[in-house]
C-alpha cells in the first residue's frame, strides 16, 4: 500500500489518542504502520535528503498540525495525548480531518498565517492547500531542490558537449581527483593521455600511495548509446595490461546489453553515463559554484529541559 499523505494520517492519529493515555511517536509509527498495511519497504522509504523516513516525517507533521489546532497536546518530548477539544472533534464522527477542516480553529489559522493580514492569509492558504495537499514541508523543499538540481545537471552536460574531447578528459581527471583518486591533480594529469592506445584514454592511481591502478575510457558523445562492443574493446585493453579495474565514462548513455555485460565481468568495470557524470560533478564541485545556502533547523528540546 502507498504511504498515506500526512492529511490522511490526521484522523487515525487522533483516534489512536482517544483512550486519553499518553502515547509516544514511536508507538504511533508502529500502530499506524500496521493500520495502513505498510510493508517494510514502505516503512523504510527515505526522503530525498536521506535523513528521515517519509512515513515518520508525515506522521510527525500530522501530529504538529493537530497540536497547533489544540486537538492534541505534548507535555513531554516525542509524546502526545488528546485534549478536550480533540475528544469533541472525534464525537463528530468525521470521515477525515484535513487542513481545510482545521481552519475552523483560530490557533491553526494563527499558526499558518504567521501574523499576516486576513487577505494575505487567504491567498497564502489557497496556495498552501494545493502545494501541501500530499507533501510535507520537507518533501516540498526536497522536490524543489531536485528540480533545480536536474536543471543544473542538464546545463552541465550541455557545457561539456560544447567543449573539446581534450577538455572532457581533463574534466574526468579533476572529477576523479576530487573524489579522492590519483593523489595530486598534477600527478593525475601526467598519467592521463600517456597511453592513448588500446582503448584506454588514461590511467589514474586508486589511492594516494598508488597501491592499485584504474584505467579510464572517456567518450564525449552527443548522440547514440555506448554499446557492448565498445565495452568489450575496453575490457580487452584491460586484459592486455593485466588490469583489475576500469572506469568507462560517457556523456551519452549505455545500452542494456552493455550494462549486462559489464555487471559480472573480470576485470571490474564501472559504467558512468551522462546523468551520473553530471550528478558526480555537482556532488564533488566540478564545474559548479555555491549559489545559496539554506540551513534547516529544528527545536533543541534538550535546551529547554531542566
Amino acid at each position: 500500500m502507498a504511504i498515506p499523505t500526512f492529511q490522511t494520517i490526521m484522523l487515525p492519529l487522533l483516534q489512536l489518542a482517544s483512550d486519553g493515555n499518553e502515547h509516544s511517536i514511536y508507538e504511533a509509527l508502529e500502530i499506524l504502520g500496521k493500520e495502513f498495511e505498510l510493508d517494510e519497504q514502505d516503512l523504510n522509504e527515505m526522503l530525498p535528503s536521506g535523513k528521515q523516513t517519509k512515513f515518520s516525517n508525515r506522521v510527525a507533521w500530522s501530529k504538529t498540525y493537530l497540536i497547533k489546532s489544540k486537538l492534541l497536546e505534548s507535555k513531554k518530548r516525542a509524546h502526545f495525548n488528546i485534549t478536550e477539544r480533540g475528544k469533541k472533534v472525534l464525537n463528530e464522527n468525521l470521515l477525515k480531518i484535513d487542513m481545510k477542516y482545521l481552519q475552523k480553529f483560530p490557533e491553526y489559522i494563527e499558526f499558518r498565517s504567521r501574523k499576516k493580514s486576513s487577505s494575505e492569509y487567504k491567498k497564502t492558504e489557497d496556495i498552501d492547500e494545493k502545494v501541501f495537499e500530499d507533501k510535507t514541508p520537507e518533501e516540498v523543499l526536497d522536490s524543489a531542490y531536485q528540480v533545480i538540481r536536474n536543471d543544473l545537471s542538464q546545463e552541465l552536460l550541455n557545457q561539456v558537449l560544447n567543449n573539446s574531447p581534450a577538455f572532457f578528459e581533463r574534466l574526468v581527471v579533476e572529477l576523479l581527483v576530487n573524489m579522492g583518486y590519483g593523489g595530486s591533480r598534477v600527478d593525475a594529469a601526467r598519467a592521463v593521455g600517456r597511453s592513448g592506445d588500446g582503448g584506454i584514454d588514461g590511467i589514474i592511481d586508486e589511492d594516494r600511495l598508488g597501491l592499485d591502478t584504474i584505467y579510464i575510457q572517456a567518450k564525449r558523445w552527443d548522440e547514440g548509446k555506448v554499446g557492448r562492443p565498445e565495452i568489450q574493446k575496453f575490457v580487452g585493453a584491460l586484459h592486455g595490461r593485466k588490469a583489475k579495474k576500469g572506469i568507462f565514462i560517457t556523456t551519452s548513455s549505455f545500452t542494456k546489453n552493455a550494462h549486462e555485460y559489464a555487471k559480472d565481468i573480470d576485470p571490474k568495470v564501472v559504467l558512468i553515463d551522462g546523468v551520473r557524470l553530471s550528478d558526480l560533478m555537482i556532488d564533488f564541485n566540478v564545474g559548479v559554484s555555491l549559489d545559496t545556502t539554506y540551513k534547516l533547523k529544528k527545536l533543541d528540546s534538550d535546551y529547554f529541559e531542566l
